[in-house]
């Protein structure tokens, strides 16, 4: 298993974090590797199942995604199934100046011996997805409009 975790801080408050992450669209415009968002279905607990394309080392990985959690606005986690098996979870708390986002990703490399040789591999590539992807998000919250 390889974990990651990140955070930023935006000058947005939670709500609109938590709106603009609901919209599994959104996740393919603001993650560098995400190529493909497709089939999103509403589930009952308010969240959403869809597959995705994820391209790591020019190799497109299929998946789908599971939201297990969501609860407006403070968190939304996702299971991930596919090449790449893990969590993603999101947590999004209100600070002073805007909002505090946090991204954990839990990742199963499939194959043992293929796992323990690129496990040191996935990490740097995935902490380096995971800051570009936050920054991305904060860029492109603090640029919109403020709604009332």
């Amino acid at each position: 298993m390889v974990t990651v975790s990140d955070d930023i801080e935006i000058d947005a408050d939670p709500e609109a974090v938590f709106e603009y992450l609901d919209d599994p669209h959104n996740h393919a415009e603001v993650t560098p590797s995400l190529s493909d968002v497709r089939d999103v279905e509403p589930l009952e607990n308010g969240g959403k199942r869809l597959s995705f394309t994820y391209q790591m080392a020019g190799i497109g990985l299929d998946g789908s995604l599971i939201q297990t959690v969501h609860e407006p606005p403070t968190r939304l986690t996702f299971d991930m199934e596919g090449t790449l098996s893990g969590e993603i979870d999101l947590a999004i708390e209100p600070t002073n100046s805007g909002t505090r986002l946090t991204y954990t990703g839990t990742y199963d490399i499939p194959g043992r011996v293929l796992s323990a040789l690129a496990e040191p591999f996935v990490k740097r590539y995935n902490e380096r997805e995971l800051r570009s992807t936050l920054e991305n998000v904060e860029a492109r919250l603090e640029s919109e409009p403020a709604t009332a």
